[in-house]
């Protein structure tokens, strides 16, 4: 007879969830409120007076070609970031996966402690490799005959936090994949290798597909990575700059709202790209979702 425990305490589950929904609505919720309330007002940087104007902080939005701009800006270096960081992540864990030398867990170790380093670090360590007077990667590309100025050109400033990014990122995508990786029944490969098939299409036929949930929550992840807390690293190493040539959106509520001290236009670019990204996930769990199998 199968045993099962009960709680009769109606209350319990409300109390065990009660710590997380605390912390949700302190710091999701409430925020996003005033955010949302703020976005329709024009406010005093100092906080002494406040006025309703409606839709005005959007319009004004909208009718700023430098606002608009940064929408293709965040899609550019989104897509690079999750791209980037999901293939880079995936080739090292089947790398990983395959090592059988006693000293495997030390290389799995070692592509994991990047992860551990704080995103403006990670901003730093890369603007010196690069920098164009004094940086070693900068130098050699410069004796190679690439003129290498992240500070003058847009391309190549945008390349810098792209790739800074996707190595802070790389490590936490690194040890999903090996986890997935390692929970595939090696029975189903060696029976596809007995059968002929060849690595790439048996990593095709059988190890993507089965890893396709630990791909669809790290493609997740990557995009509000790639929205979001890569802000220090663009801080560190652009400010946003050249121009506005890595100006993202949240690089652009931070500007308008810290540096500009316009409130109500800083409080309506956070609704929109709250929204931005609450679409896109919708979108990702409506469309993609169908083609993971679980």
């Amino acid at each position: 007879m199968e045993k099962r425990v009960t709680f009769n305490h109606k209350t319990l589950p409300y109390l065990l969830l009660a710590p997380q929904l605390v912390i949700t609505v302190i710091f999701f919720f409430l925020p996003a409120g005033q955010a949302m309330w703020q976005s329709f007002r024009l406010e005093d940087p100092f906080g002494l007076s406040s006025q309703f104007v409606g839709l005005s902080n959007f319009v004004e939005l909208f009718a700023d070609d430098d606002y608009v701009q940064s929408f293709k800006v965040t899609a550019v270096f989104s897509v690079l970031v999750a791209v980037l960081g999901l293939s880079i992540s995936l080739l090292l864990a089947v790398m990983a996966n395959r090592v059988v030398h006693k000293a495997a867990g030390i290389y799995k170790t070692l592509l994991i402690w990047p992860y551990a380093v704080a995103t403006a670090v990670a901003g730093v360590l890369w603007l010196f490799l690069f920098s164009p007077s004094v940086g070693i990667l900068a130098v050699f590309l410069a004796d190679s005959g690439i003129a290498w100025n992240p500070r003058l050109d847009g391309d190549h400033a945008m390349i810098l936090v792209v790739l800074a990014s996707v190595w802070k990122q790389i490590s936490y995508n690194f040890l999903f994949f090996l986890a997935g990786l390692q929970s595939i029944p090696r029975s189903l490969i060696e029976a596809a290798a007995i059968d002929g098939a060849s690595p790439a299409r048996r990593f095709w036929s059988i190890v993507f597909p089965l890893l396709s949930p630990t791909t669809f929550f790290l493609l997740v992840i990557n995009v509000i990575y790639a929205f979001f807390d890569t802000f220090a690293i663009i801080d560190i190493m652009t400010q946003g700059g050249p121009g506005s040539s890595t100006a993202i959106l949240v690089y652009k509520v931070y500007n308008t709202g810290f540096k500009g001290l316009d409130i109500g236009s800083s409080a309506a670019q956070s609704v929109v790209l709250m929204l931005i990204v609450v679409l896109l996930t919708v979108v990702q769990f409506r469309y993609i979702d169908r083609k993971v199998n679980y």
